[in-house]
């Protein structure tokens, strides 16, 4: 028998579009970019937007404040 993950399937893929049905972003839509299936939680363009400090590196040594899109729960997507 064999150990690990749980192959789970959701309603909505990659590259699907989407209608947000809750939370603060609701009645946008936008395209799936990612998916998190054992999370049950998608990524969709455009929505829950949030931002994120960067530390200072060799390439950005100043630092910044970056927005990017953060996962939401799968059952607040319906396809469109």
């Amino acid at each position: 028998m064999k150990t690990g993950l749980k192959r789970v399937k959701l309603h909505v893929k990659k590259n699907d579009m989407v209608v947000v049905l809750s939370g603060n972003d609701r009645g946008k839509s936008g395209k799936v970019l990612r998916v998190y299936p054992v999370k049950n939680r998608v990524i969709v363009e455009g929505v829950n937007i949030r931002k994120r400090h960067m530390r200072p590196t060799q390439s950005n040594p100043q630092g910044s404040i970056i927005e990017r899109e953060f996962p939401i729960h799968a059952s607040n997507v319906r396809k469109s």
